[in-house]
């Protein structure tokens, strides 16, 4: 027995542990063991002989004068037998044989030895790669159970599981792989370390390794967004303006990345220089797409709309969205991706919302309709004056509170409201042609004999305006011009040429000198006949 101090130190190494834990597992292992074949209610005790090695069980009991409980309690003169140095009130330890316990009681105790240094070793795991997770580092690939593979760390084993695998990659019993540390479950039945070759903080870490510029913190990496086996987004950013942060991580011919895509098996990797203002964040991140213009919908959100040309948004979304999922956890922002058409739709659907449908029934207040008609109206449902206008008289006296009286009034008011605008339509048509029109009709006169003195009176009177014959005409309220007897007469001959008169004018116009001219060649021929 003196070779247990040998055993608990053997073990307490090989598994990373305390010895005293080891010891006190022991010491716990004789006391259930004990307990078990005893089957007794007293307090035992173990205890390891320091000169012999030998552990050995006692049962402590109480010295008393008088005894109540025989389990816990002893009299001072049992006391003195075993012990002649006993008193009153002190405990007593009686040594208990160990030789009784059999075969059954050995497992017992092995079993609890067992879970007791188990659970020192989790513990153990755990204080020590608790504050290591993100830590790059080496493992073999020691054996697979079921989906996942049990990797060796050297001191201890750790798992990784499927969801933390790259789907492109396959691994062998003996290959050795670099994984960073995802975490260290504590209990379950898969506790210990995690590790994972799908995690941003892997590219990261490699990074690191490659590019010296971030080992020295020149260049650091502010973001990385990463989808294991298919693209990564990582955003660099260099504290020296002299550095190139998007070069530095690339490389003299893109060595640097180049080593970095050969460790995650062919993995795209996009690097972007990181930037204050999300709006050239976001615009770098989306790269290769071109954006158009990005507008921050809710800054307090974190929410932004960006715009991009119809043969720019494919490219901006990517495959099954990819690219625009991996810039939205790059930047931290929700993203919404519009093309230019999309864009021009919405804000056409905005705008017709934006339209006012038709005016209040309200309104026909000021054309004569009582307050308390307008109230059953609403009550209804009928909000607006077209609504009101296309109804039928037989729609109308269904509404309670509404008789053949009330639908006049009703009929009343809606023409007055619609009168109002033809009023105005007609002021503004009048006003318009008065515009166009001469001063007066003197003026038309002097125009007219300046032209014909001149001898250029076709063309000046192609350009001539006739605005007041025409309005005049078209109204049925031509000049009068001249008198007759009772016979009102129009002088046309004033109009004599002009292309811009109305065709009704014209040809009156025509008529009139083709008379002038039979009348003139007539007296021609009989003056010269006579």
């Amino acid at each position: 027995m003196a070779s247990i101090y040998q055993s608990i130190e053997m073990l307490s190494k090989e598994k990373g542990i305390d010895p005293q834990i080891v010891l006190d597992a022991v010491k716990d292992a004789m006391l259930a063991a004990a307990r078990k074949h005893f089957r007794s209610q007293e307090d035992l005790v173990a205890d390891l002989d320091e000169r012999t090695g030998n552990l050995q069980i006692y049962s402590v009991k109480q010295v008393v004068e008088a005894v109540d409980d025989p389990v816990k309690q002893i009299s001072l003169s049992a006391a003195k037998k075993i012990d002649a140095t006993a008193v009153i009130g002190a405990s007593l330890r009686e040594p208990k044989p160990t030789e009784l316990l059999g075969r059954i009681s050995a497992q017992t105790a092995k079993q609890v030895i067992l879970q007791k240094v188990r659970e020192a070793e989790r513990d153990s795991v755990f204080s020590e790669f608790h504050s290591r997770q993100g830590e790059l580092v080496n493992c073999v690939i020691k054996r697979l159970e079921g989906q996942d593979y049990i990797v060796d760390m050297g001191k201890t084993e750790a798992r990784l599981i499927k969801k933390e695998q790259s789907r492109i990659e396959n691994f062998s019993v003996g290959d050795r792989v670099r994984c960073v540390i995802k975490g260290v479950e504590r209990g379950g039945k898969n506790s210990g370390v995690v590790v994972s070759r799908g995690a941003p903080e892997l590219v990261m870490r490699l990074f690191e390794q490659e590019v010296p510029e971030i080992y020295d913190n020149t260049v650091a990496i502010k973001a990385c967004a990463r989808e294991a086996g298919e693209r990564t987004k990582i955003a660099v950013f260099s504290r020296d303006r002299d550095v190139d942060s998007v070069g530095a991580c690339v490389g003299m011919k893109g060595m640097r990345v180049q080593s970095i895509i050969r460790e995650l098996r062919g993995e795209k990797i996009d690097i972007i220089e990181y930037s204050d203002d999300p709006v050239q964040y976001v615009t770098k991140a989306l790269s290769p797409a071109k954006i158009s213009r990005v507008t921050i919908v809710d800054s307090a959100e974190k929410h932004m709309e960006v715009v991009v040309d119809d043969l720019q948004l494919s490219l901006a979304i990517g495959k099954r969205g990819q690219n625009v999922r991996l810039a939205a956890k790059l930047i931290g922002w929700k993203i919404d991706i519009k093309s230019e058409e999309e864009k021009r739709r919405e804000m056409e659907s905005r705008m017709g919302d934006m339209v006012i449908s038709g005016a209040p029934v309200s309104v026909l207040i000021d054309n004569g309709m009582e307050e308390s008609i307008i109230e059953k109206l609403v009550g209804a449902g009928i909000g607006t004056v077209e609504r009101l206008g296309s109804m039928t008289p037989e729609e109308l006296e269904a509404i309670p509170g509404i008789d053949e009286e009330v639908v006049r009034q009703i009929q009343t008011s809606v023409v007055a409201f619609y009168g109002q605008y033809d009023e105005s339509g007609d002021e503004a048509a009048t006003e318009e042609a008065s515009d166009r029109a001469p001063a007066d009709v003197s003026g038309i006169e002097s125009a007219i004999d300046n032209e014909l003195s001149s001898g250029s009176a076709n063309d000046s009177f192609e350009s001539l305006e006739t605005g007041v014959l025409e309005h005049d005409l078209a109204r049925h309220e031509a000049a009068l011009l001249g008198k007759t007897g009772e016979v009102e007469m129009l002088d046309l001959g004033l109009v004599e040429g002009l292309s811009g008169a109305p065709s009704s004018m014209r040809g009156l116009a025509d008529s009139a000198d083709s008379d002038e001219t039979e009348n003139g060649i007539l007296s021609d021929t009989i003056d010269r006949t006579e």
